[in-house]
């Protein structure tokens, strides 16, 4: 059982390293790296441990029966050949003397393999199997053995695999010595060790097919719950009426799971409906009132001359405030008029060679600051609303100038492709990092530099910029690194005048 138990004891190590391999494959099959925390590789990998005990109990099982049945059968062997030896010596040595009777037992019982021996009580050899080699050095060392148990034992010999056992001889009530028998098994025992091999080869055979196979149905149960993640990640406030998981064929869990999920999704689009209205009407009231009051304080500033320092700065404080307040209000109206639908454009053909050097101009003559103009000297004519792509420009070099140092220069880049014309607005300033680009364009979202951030914004300038864009059958994108400034895109459609 030596060599057999050895067979097994390496497997743990063999099954870590297929695990390895077979994760470096999945991942290979499947195109992506698979977490060792992701359900989809722990489901994967605790099925296949389930797997790997069941096969490696069946093989072990199997290999220790057939071994088990192949030396009991031999020790059966050995055990019926000494119980029925001494009765052979007295038998033959009534025809003859005790030595011949002797010889003639040991050579009748020295079949099938079976060497027979008998040594005196003083260790001295009296006879042996006529086929024993005693100039054989394995023969030597067997023979040498004095521990020998009596009842028939397993046991390994140099290279050699013999089922053992000895016996004390009387004949006659007298005692003779000791009688040994042997059965080398070798051939039976590789053949038999063979077959472990090949079973557990076998084994991770199909350990291997399993594990493709887990993971591959496992991946495709849990596709459903990969595709509602993509959508949860897709989700904002423009999409969430047309947002729902259309999931067929999933089991009953996630079908409960996914009709949870749109009912939700109706619920936030009602909600966010909800609030639009709210802002739209709250801001439609306020501006009114506020237009008036703005009105009554810059009538007071203008007939201050019996007001202290102290109350004209009050009087220039609320003005200040009211007209931010009254700006801010406009865009919250502009904002509800583009999501509902009701903020028209007038598309004409925009020279944007000349817009964008006005808008350079005027914001260098403002900020005082250094506009780098980078255009073509053919003329670029875009189909937009110029009045509100004028406002977009003019919000994001304010942004470019606000958010960079005095000295550095912001660009503007006009660039004209086959069908589309670009604007990028550059900077060098502080740049935005990663994970708050995807939200820079969501209302009100201001990313948290409070050592750098001005606080005069809103919030708005961009989502506003983000609506009228698109309403311009355009789009806007930002590209930027920390530290290293920002670019923020105009995309539009040329001018197409037989449309």
């Amino acid at each position: 059982m030596t060599r057999f138990n050895a067979e097994f004891s390496s497997l743990p190590d063999d099954i870590m390293k297929l695990i390895r391999q077979v994760r470096a494959a999945i991942n290979h099959i499947t195109g992506k790296r698979i977490s060792t925390s992701s359900l989809q590789f722990r489901l994967t990998l605790e099925l296949l441990v389930l797997s790997i005990l069941a096969l490696s109990s069946v093989a072990f099982w199997a290999g220790w029966q057939r071994s088990q049945n192949l030396v009991g059968a031999h020790k059966k062997t050995l055990e019926y050949i000494g119980i029925r030896f001494p009765e052979q010596v007295e038998l033959y040595s009534e025809m003859g003397s005790l030595e011949i009777g002797l010889t003639r037992s040991v050579h009748k019982a020295s079949t099938g393999g079976i060497m027979v021996w008998v040594k005196r009580n003083d260790g001295m050899l009296l006879v042996n199997s006529p086929d024993m080699d005693l100039q054989s050095s394995k023969i030597t060392k067997m023979i040498s053995l004095t521990e020998v148990p009596a009842e028939p034992t397993f046991v390994r010999v140099g290279d050699r695999y013999l089922v053992i056992c000895s016996r004390t001889l009387r004949i006659k009530n007298e005692l003779l010595g000791t009688v040994y028998f042997s059965q080398d098994i070798t051939d039976e025992q590789r053949q038999l060790n063979d077959g472990i091999r090949s079973l557990i080869v076998v084994s991770i055979v199909v350990i291997l097919v399993l594990m493709l196979a887990i993971a591959s149905r496992i991946r495709h149960a849990l596709h459903p719950l990969e595709h509602m993640s993509q959508v949860a990640s897709t989700l904002s406030a423009d999409n969430l009426q047309a947002a729902k998981l259309q999931l067929h064929q999933a089991p009953d869990e996630i079908l409960g799971l996914a009709q949870t999920f749109n009912e939700m999704l109706f619920r936030l689009s009602g909600s966010w409906e909800q609030q639009r209205q709210f802002v739209g009407n709250v801001s439609h009231e306020l501006r009114t009132p506020l237009t008036v009051v703005v009105g009554y304080l810059q009538s007071l500033l203008r007939r201050s001359t019996n007001l202290s320092d102290y109350q004209q700065q009050a009087l220039e404080t609320a003005v200040g405030e009211t007209e931010r307040t009254i700006r801010m209000l406009e865009d919250l109206l502009d904002l509800a008029r583009a999501d509902s639908g009701n903020l028209h454009f007038r598309l004409n053909p925009v020279i944007l060679n000349t817009l964008v050097a006005e808008v350079a101009q005027m914001s260098q003559k403002v900020s005082n600051r250094k506009i780098i103009l980078v255009s073509t000297d053919d003329d670029v004519v875009a189909c937009a609303d110029q009045d509100r792509l004028q406002q977009v420009l003019i919000n994001l070099v304010d942004n470019a100038i606000k958010y960079s140092a005095p000295e550095q220069p912001v660009e503007l880049v006009l660039e004209k492709r086959e069908q589309q014309v670009m604007i990028h607005v550059g900077d060098r300033g502080i740049g935005i990092s990663l994970s708050h680009q995807n939200r820079i364009f969501e209302r009100f979202y201001r990313v948290d530099e409070s050592m750098t951030r001005s606080r005069d914004g809103t919030g708005l300038g961009l989502a506003i910029a983000k609506s009228l864009i698109e309403g311009m059958e355009g789009r806007i994108t930002l590209r930027s690194k920390p530290g290293e400034g920002s670019i923020f895109t105009i995309t539009l459609p040329v001018w197409n005048p037989q449309l």
